[in-house]
């Protein structure tokens, strides 16, 4: 299988992949074919697999290796694939490392081993290790309102200096701490600062970021695509142009549903309705029914109307 090169600092749109399901030990592997090759066509530049997005938490060992085997078949070396394997135990992140070594992914991404609290000292200790240890370099992936753990800003200076990270996902929703960590590693210009939460991919881009991972470029990867393009050719008014869609995204699709996980349900929920994959989803979770469901649907007549 051909293996793309992995780009220092790895730049621009980075989607992570949802994982369309049948049902809870079924993936759907039509739907993922089509949602990763409308990616490409799009032209993103790589593909995150088995992150928040990708429901990797509430899937099976066994589903998480199938999903990593179809992802690298299906991409075959067009971009960058990055595997999430943030566990609570080292032995099983390693073994996401290998398996996604073996099917030709170019990096892991890790969060952290959540559940149990750490100090910064602790996680430092512990990111040596499983950096020193897996066959892939690492990205460092800060979602503390999931894991419980938060990189402080020292520790991420301090672990950009191990040749074997090469960058930091941050998913905090905190502007100035995302800032802060730009700055902190100003002097790593090969390592890649990316943000998560697509509401504020422009300031983050505007900020000095890399690119973004943006869990609507399932559904719209184009959009993501020409926000970020728009940035970099320094054309200020399309960027924002394309910044206020994503925010429409964000009112009339993530936010339809109340409660937990809103931004997965209406994620899955409009790509069931486009009729790319499946909207089942992991448990304990179901997919989005009703009037939520037809509110959606309004939603998507809506961007269809702005040509997307």
């Amino acid at each position: 299988m051909p293996s793309a090169t992995l780009p220092r600092p790895l730049r621009g749109i980075v989607p992570p992949l949802i994982t369309p399901l049948v049902e809870q030990e079924t993936l759907d592997a039509e739907g993922l074919e089509r949602i990763i090759l409308r990616m490409l066509d799009a032209g993103v530049n790589g593909i995150f697999t088995l992150g928040t997005t990708g429901e990797a938490p509430g899937l099976s060992y066994r589903l998480r290796r199938e999903v990593v085997e179809r992802v690298c078949r299906i991409v075959s070396g067009r971009v960058p694939v990055l595997v999430g394997i943030t566990d609570t135990s080292l032995t099983e992140a390693l073994n996401m490392a290998c398996k996604a070594a073996e099917e030709g992914a170019q990096a892991v991404v890790y969060g952290g081993p959540f559940y149990y609290p750490v100090s910064q000292a602790e996680l430092i200790r512990h990111l040596d290790t499983l950096a020193s240890l897996s066959p892939l370099p690492i990205y460092l992936y800060n979602i503390p309102a999931h894991t419980r753990v938060s990189f402080e800003i020292p520790t991420v200076r301090e672990l950009a200096g191990h040749p074997r990270i090469l960058g930091f996902k941050d998913s905090s929703g905190d502007l100035m701490y995302f800032q802060r960590v730009v700055e902190a590693v100003r002097d790593r210009p090969d390592f890649a600062v990316l943000m998560g939460p697509e509401e504020m991919l422009a300031d983050a881009l505007m900020e000095g970021a890399h690119g973004g991972v943006s869990g609507g470029a399932n559904l719209f990867p184009s959009l993501f695509v020409k926000l970020y393009e728009a940035a970099i050719a320094h054309s200020y008014d399309e960027m924002m142009r394309l910044h206020r869609i994503v925010l429409e995204l964000h009112n009339r699709i993530y936010t339809a549903s109340s409660g937990y996980a809103g931004f997965l349900k209406g994620i899955k929920c409009a790509l069931a309705l486009e009729g790319i994959s499946s909207g089942a989803m992991a448990e304990p979770y179901r997919p989005l029914e009703g009037e939520v469901r037809e509110s959606i649907a309004e939603a998507l007549r809506y961007f269809r109307r702005l040509g997307l």
